[in-house]
C-alpha cells in the first residue's frame, strides 16, 4: 500500500464519519422538536414542568418545588416513591424563604 492509497483511504473513512455524525446530530434535533411538540401541546418554547427548588432531607430522600401549568407543587421523592405533599393552586403564590426565593 503507497501513501496515496492511505491518504485516500483515510480521506474516505473521515468523510463517511462526518456524514455519520451530521445525521446523527439531523436526527436528534428532529427528536427534540417532535418530543416538545407532543409534552408541550403548543408551543415549542412553552414548558408545562418548571424545577423551583429541592433540599436532600435524608441520604436519598429530597423535597422538590415545581411548577406544572402556573400550578406550584412540593412533593416527596425517595428511591422509590413520589408524594404530593402541598400545592397551591394558580394565583397563589408559594410561600417564600426569607431570602425571597421560593
Amino acid at each position: 500500500m503507497n501513501a496515496g492509497t492511505f491518504f485516500l483511504s483515510l480521506l474516505a473513512v473521515v468523510l463517511a464519519l462526518a456524514v455519520v455524525l451530521g445525521l446523527a446530530w439531523v436526527a436528534l434535533r428532529l427528536l427534540r422538536r417532535w418530543n416538545d411538540h407532543f409534552q408541550g401541546g403548543g408551543e415549542a418554547t412553552e414548558q408545562p414542568i418548571r424545577f423551583l427548588r429541592a433540599m436532600a432531607v435524608g441520604q436519598r430522600e429530597r423535597i422538590a418545588l415545581v411548577e406544572v401549568r402556573g400550578e406550584v407543587m412540593l412533593i416527596g421523592v425517595t428511591g422509590g416513591n413520589i408524594s404530593l405533599l402541598a400545592r397551591w393552586p394558580e394565583g397563589r403564590a408559594a410561600p417564600l424563604a426569607p431570602d425571597g426565593r421560593p
